[in-house]
């Protein structure tokens, strides 16, 4: 391999040899087993030879250079006398009280390290050095390398699309009477380049490809990071088979999916957002440029709901009593990382007033090929384009559903439902064109890592949105909707720019919010600048709290965007467990753009951004991409200062804060809603200080009503004061009636009740940790899904500060009873077995490492701070 990385690094390898092979296509045909908790069955991968992207040089070494032949040696199969049959063979009779899978697979004849037993020379490639050389040199074997981290892979085998009935006229020939590997691939390509408007017959032909039988086992073998692949005596990409099938299954503890339980206790299964994305899901190409459209048929338990990140709102069909398959495809090209899949007891919830989604969503199919009409020339590879289609550039709300656990269906209505149309519609007055053609929005379990995260046609929220006012909510939806435009129809080329999502999303989320709530405009600026002063407050201390290294927005500099002849790179940090708790590239990507709406003016800016979106959806950038096309639309007097060079320079290739932003918030004035937060931080700081017993004519303190984010700014400047009176926080609690806020003001709350010992207020606490912050990720968010699966901030550090005061004596003192060490050294509670509470303050990863420990600590895996189960 060409990238040589020592495994106690925290960077994320990306090593599928996409300069050399891309995948145009994935047919997935699984099943979902909750016994076992493992998604096992196969996949077929469609693919097409060389890199669609032009070659950029890259500075990586190239450490992949073979010594001899026997540099990797392969594990040789034992002949394969059988063809295979149909993958929907996987089924047998139904277990475990509903709950089983519908199909189980083939015999796991796998040893411990999820290969093939009967394949039993020991391979040559090693897991900490990628050395196997993935091109063509001389009379070695051309070599597949797929990103792959915890799967079992049983088989792989070359699949003969050349035996599909009617495939002939694809072969450029009325008979196929000579079968070679040439024709096979020659079909392949024919299949893959067909154009826009035959999407159905392609999508069709894939799945009929998928179920062909085999013809000739390929040599594979796996490592840490990647399962790589060879066929005997093919030593060119060109001539490597084009369509292969990879039968395999999940491990339980794989790191891309979760299996756990929902709210109503019923168990489920999601794709979590995980840094490693979808590689311990199903072996794919993960590097960016690897865009690609797939198609899945998922089988469960007929009691399960299975939703996908697919264009189509799938229905059920069922196979024999007891199971139902689904099916979801896509055709929009995108990374792989894009997909996910969530299957469990959800109840589905749609708006009343709306058509139904078969209707809405068929309506949109029939028009993309009848009416297709082109609304101007867009710059992506070939696909039914919604920006083409004439009645979908108008559609302002498309279709939306809303799934939840049965005992959350009541706060989903009330809350949830009535306000995706009004967000839907502000998105698209701002940015037009809704890149996808439906909408479906989840309530994820508890344990969810974040407040939520979205996916093509889908998003997950967490449920601390329902909670208090409307404002939490709303503003998450809009941050997620925001995603639809960057991160998705538009994603980075290289993930370590991530603020080309996220602050994006953070900026245009304020916007959305504003006009779905039919704000006047100096309301809404007042707002919008509350939030940017939350958002400084948070930016400080980010910077104070975090290393500097981690504080650039384009690390790479001038090397960003570049890879390795075969592809393969590295995601800088990736796996450094202190990013899932890092906001800095929402926060400086926010001020930013902030900082070039406000040079430009916001109608010139917004007018802009639409133009920018339709001339790159579809496609992947850097940010000399937005940042040259943005000064060529700035006038010339506006420009000042301002160059790609400088940007690079001052925001996105330094550490702290850029100069300019200091600048600017050092002139700004306070917003009134800022200034009013002020006087009520003054007037509880004078309740504090007086005594117990007051002069008679000493007149009573009259509090303001305040919103959410003035909330958060007050308790934020209380929680900087020394000492809080218990009689103060009695008072204070009963003003804004505290605990039926939102989860942003009840984390502060908790913060303060914790750090002043107000024992009235533990079971405000208590609940909490136990629905709120099952997970100490949430609170601050989780940035896991590198740019295309993204998740929305919250708190930022502050949960650092709670796991702080969070002392033994008060966990004692909370109401469910006292805490003990357990046999790893750390703490739990009575009434959660094995719930593992570190003394430190720190946060549970899966490698046992909290990113916020004491120096030195080392946290057991498995254990929890601050989201134990009380």
């Amino acid at each position: 391999m060409d990238v040589k990385l020592d495994p106690s690094r925290d960077d994320l390898p990306l090593l599928a040899n996409t300069g050399h092979i891309l995948v145009k296509h994935y047919v997935l045909d699984l099943d979902v087993d909750f016994k076992s908790q493992i998604i096992e069955g196969s996949i077929v991968l469609f693919f097409e030879p060389g890199n669609r992207f032009k070659k950029q040089s890259s500075s990586i070494e190239e450490t992949c250079q073979s010594e001899s032949n026997e540099a990797c040696k392969f594990r040789m199969p034992e002949p394969c006398h059988n063809p295979v049959t149909h993958t929907s063979t996987f089924s047998s009779k139904m277990g475990y009280d509903g709950f089983s899978v519908c199909g189980k697979g083939v015999k796991d004849t796998s040893g411990k390290d999820g290969n093939h037993d009967n394949w039993e020379q020991a391979s040559g490639i090693s897991s900490s050095k990628y050395c196997c050389d993935t091109g063509n040199h001389g009379s070695e074997d051309f070599l597949l390398v797929l990103d792959c981290c915890d799967l079992s892979v049983l088989k792989v085998e070359e699949v003969d699309v050349a035996a599909v009935p009617g495939i002939e006229k694809f072969a450029r020939s009325p008979t196929l009477t000579v079968v070679s590997e040439e024709l096979r691939n020659q079909i392949i390509r024919e299949l893959v380049t067909l154009p826009a408007d035959r999407w159905r017959e392609q999508l069709d032909y894939y799945a009929r490809c998928s179920q062909a039988p085999g013809c000739g086992e390929l040599l594979f073998d796996t490592d840490t990071w990647s399962l790589q692949i060879r066929k005997t005596g093919t030593q060119a990409a060109t001539d490597f088979p084009h369509a292969i099938r990879i039968r395999y299954r999940t491990k339980p503890q794989g790191r891309s999916v979760t299996w756990t339980s929902d709210q109503s206790g019923r168990p489920c299964v999601y794709t979590m957002g995980s840094p490693i994305n979808n590689r311990a899901l199903f072996p794919c190409q993960e590097p960016p440029v690897a865009m690609s459209t797939w198609q899945a048929t998922v089988r469960a338990a007929a009691s399960f709901v299975v939703l996908m990140s697919g264009e189509n709102s799938a229905k059920p069909t069922q196979l024999h009593e007891g199971c139902s398959s689904w099916h979801y495809y896509v055709t929009m090209p995108m990374p792989a990382s894009t997909f996910t899949i969530a299957v469990g007891s959800w109840a589905e919830m749609k708006p009343e007033t709306c058509l139904s989604n078969d209707l809405a969503t068929e309506r949109s199919l029939s028009s993309s090929e009848a009416d297709f009409r082109y609304v101007g020339v867009c710059g992506h590879m070939e696909y039914p384009c919604r920006f083409q289609n004439a009645s979908a550039t108008t559609q302002e709300i498309i279709p939306h559903r809303v799934f939840a656990p049965v005992c959350l269906k009541g706060a989903c209505q009330e809350t949830l439902l009535r306000l995706i149309p009004p967000c839907l519609s502000a998105a698209h007055s701002v940015l037009g064109t809704h890149p996808f053609s439906r909408l479906d929005v989840l309530i994820v379990p508890a344990n969810f890592p974040s407040l939520g995260m979205a996916s093509p046609h889908i998003i997950f929220l967490s449920q601390s949105t329902l909670t208090g006012m409307s404002h939490l909510c709303g503003t998450r939806l809009c941050h997620e909707i925001a995603h639809a435009w960057f991160g998705l129809a538009i994603g980075a080329r290289d993930w370590t720019e991530e603020w080309l999502s996220e602050g994006f999303a953070t900026h245009l989320e304020d916007v959305f919010w504003a006009r779905a709530q039919q704000l006047a405009p100096r309301e809404a600026q007042e707002q919008q600048e509350l939030r940017a002063c939350l958002r400084w407050r948070r930016l400080q201390d980010e910077v104070r709290n975090s290393p500097e290294e981690m504080q650039v927005l384009r690390p790479n500099k001038e090397e960003t965007g570049c890879v390795s002849d075969s592809g393969s790179s590295v995601i800088k940090h990736g796996l450094n467990p202190e990013k899932a708790f890092m906001q800095v590239h929402y926060l400086k990507g926010y001020f930013l753009l902030r900082f070039l709406a406000k040079r430009l003016g916001d109608d010139t800016y917004f007018s802009f951004l639409r133009k920018f979106v339709h001339t790159f959806h579809g496609q992947l950038i850097l940010s000399q991409d937005f940042l040259q096309m943005l000064l060529e639309n700035i006038p010339e007097e506006k420009r000042l200062e301002l160059s790609v060079e400088n940007i690079f320079r001052d925001w996105l290739e330094s550490s702290g804060i850029p100069q300019p932003l200091q600048r600017e918030r050092g002139a700004a004035a306070a917003c009134g809603l800022a200034r009013r937060v002020s006087a009520e931080v003054a007037k509880w700081i004078r309740v504090n200080r007086r005594p117990r017993k007051r002069k008679r004519r000493e007149t009573e303190e009259v509090f303001e009503k305040l919103l959410p984010d003035q909330l958060v700014w007050l308790l934020e400047c209380l929680l900087e004061q020394k000492t809080l009176k218990p009689r103060t926080l009695q008072s204070l609690e009963r003003t804004y009636h505290l605990p039926e806020q939102d989860a942003e003001v009840r984390h502060r709350w908790c913060e303060l009740v914790v750090k002043h010992r107000y024992t009235k207020a533990y079971k405000d606490v208590e609940r909490f940790l136990q629905e709120d912050q099952q997970n100490t990720s949430k609170f601050p968010h989780v940035a896991a899904r590198q740019n295309f699966r993204r998740s929305s901030p919250l708190c930022g550090r502050t949960t650092l500060r709670l796991s702080q005061h969070l002392s033994m004596d008060v966990w004692a003192a909370l109401p469910s009873g006292r805490c003990e060490q357990c046999c790893r050294g750390h703490w739990r509670t009575d009434s959660s077995p094995g719930s593992c509470l570190p003394s430190c303050g720190g946060s549970s990863t899966s490698e046992g490492a909290g990113p916020h420990g004491a120096p030195g600590t080392q946290l057991a895996p498995g254990c929890a701070n601050l989201h134990v189960n009380i």
